[in-house]
């Protein structure tokens, strides 16, 4: 199944120009070269050039030269992905946006249209980013990583709720990789450093009562964000605000789904045990923690008490009840 082209993914072209450029870091390319090279006008890739540069990638202009970048560009091409995932799922169908309203609506759209499994679709920017309960993600322009996967797991759709324990784990294991940082793990889709929100998961299914036809898992991860929205500030941040220097989101993203293929593929072959054992192993939420739950009808505050084998959590309440926590959210209660 080919590739399709999709309203608003960014052109191939541009993506073999970036491409091209990088591969020649530090080397002036002719326009003319780059013309004939992608198949476009010179003056077509003076546009695109400009467009880079929107995105904050440093490309100098030498006039009747060429064209020159600076350092390797941080932005999510497909191209540029591919050559790091081998032997994944994800390397085949890779759809960039520099602008979509959310990762989520386009990856649902796609998986009624019987898109394959692994399809991932990212974006340097939201417009209308999603989060759970209907809230909106902040989705700062190359700043972040906003992407969605599309997975057509075997499962039963009671087994669901793990895909996103699968899905913090992998973000959690790839952050660990690349800056040192421990993020906890607030069940089910929070990763948090000193407390504060830095990367959240939103996942989807389409499903009948005994089987699923596909789950989507959207990732969101505050990763250059130099500031947090004065409204978002207090509950959330960044791994820049936090160590106080930028990180490349390329490897990140590329170790995030290395570790994602990882961990969903241990899921399929070994069961939830171990996605559970892990979990509870580095997440301060999974058991013994002061909990305040809020769902649509009632607020409650108990002490966490572990794991359902379908991955929901367990509340003892102040009561003496236990409580499955199946939707709401999780707050440290003070």
């Amino acid at each position: 199944m080919a590739l399709r082209t999709l309203p608003g993914t960014t052109d191939r072209r541009v993506d073999k120009l970036l491409t091209l450029l990088a591969d020649n870091a530090m080397i002036v390319v002719s326009g003319g070269k780059i013309a004939r090279e992608i198949g476009v006008a010179r003056s077509t890739v003076w546009r695109w050039t400009q467009r880079l540069r929107e995105l904050g990638v440093k490309v100098k202009s030498h006039p009747r030269t060429g064209y020159q970048i600076e350092r390797v560009p941080d932005v999510l091409m497909p191209n540029m992905l591919r050559q790091r995932l081998a032997n994944t799922p994800f390397r085949k169908r890779i759809y960039h946006f520099f602008k979509i309203d959310s990762t989520n609506n386009l990856a649902l759209h796609l998986g009624h249209e019987g898109e394959p499994h692994g399809a991932v679709v990212i974006a340097e920017e939201q417009t209308a980013g999603r989060g759970r309960v209907g809230r909106s993600w902040h989705s700062e322009k190359s700043s972040g990583i906003y992407l969605t996967v599309l997975l057509r797991p075997k499962i039963s759709p009671v087994q669901a709720p793990i895909m996103t324990l699968v899905a913090g784990l992998a973000a959690r294991d790839a952050v660990a990789e690349q800056t040192g940082y421990q993020a906890d793990l607030r069940w089910p889709n929070d990763l948090l450093l000193d407390g504060k929100k830095f990367c959240g998961i939103l996942t989807e299914m389409h499903a009948e009562p005994d089987h699923v036809h596909f789950v989507i898992v959207g990732i969101g991860i505050n990763v250059n964000h130099t500031r947090m929205p004065e409204e978002l500030a207090r509950i959330a941040t960044s791994l820049r605000i936090e160590s106080g220097r930028s990180h490349s989101r390329l490897e990140l993203l590329v170790r995030l789904l290395r570790c994602l293929d990882s961990y969903y593929n241990r899921f399929l072959a070994e069961g939830a045990a171990p996605i559970l054992t892990r979990f509870a192993e580095v997440s301060s939420y999974a058991r013994g923690k002061r909990v305040r739950i809020s769902t649509a009808t009632e607020t409650y505050v108990g002490t966490t008490a572990g794991l359902e084998p379908n991955g929901l959590l367990r509340v003892e309440r102040d009561d003496g009840r236990m409580e499955v926590v199946t939707s709401g959210d999780v707050a440290e209660a003070s």
